[in-house]
């Protein structure tokens, strides 16, 4: 199993942004499709983004379409998920998970079809 560390979460105000970094350890990174999901308080764990193996593919929540934007550095074995214009409702731990995958264009933000979860990071969202 690929091992993922989050980084990148932290206090911010509405409107405000933050980069999420999910960096992997190992020399499989690039087999691997990745997907960021978060846990507000209270609520389930929701997917919110993934991004295919080579970067070419990329989804998102319908709700946070236009204010996320996921990218990957292979040669960095990272990930990272760009928030805009951040709400009160952004507010969670978000996490990042791994699967490893032979299709260079399959992506999904199904959280049971992860196999490598990081320990997350806190996204706080107030005024």
């Amino acid at each position: 199993q690929l091992q993922l560390v989050e980084s990148g979460g932290g206090l911010v105000q509405p409107g405000g942004s933050l980069r999420l970094s999910c960096t992997a350890t190992g020399s499989t990174f690039p087999f691997y499709v990745i997907a960021w999901f978060r846990q507000a308080p209270g609520k389930e764990r929701e997917g919110i983004a993934c991004i295919s193996r080579g970067g070419g593919n990329t989804n998102y929540l319908d709700s946070a379409k236009g204010r996320l934007s996921i990218s990957r550095d292979n040669a960095k074995n990272t990930v990272y998920l760009q928030m805009n214009d951040l709400k009160l409702e952004d507010t969670g731990i978000y996490y990042c998970a791994g699967r490893p995958i032979t299709s260079t264009t399959w992506c999904s933000s199904t959280g049971t079809l992860f196999n490598s979860w990081g320990q997350g990071t806190q996204v706080t969202v107030s005024s």
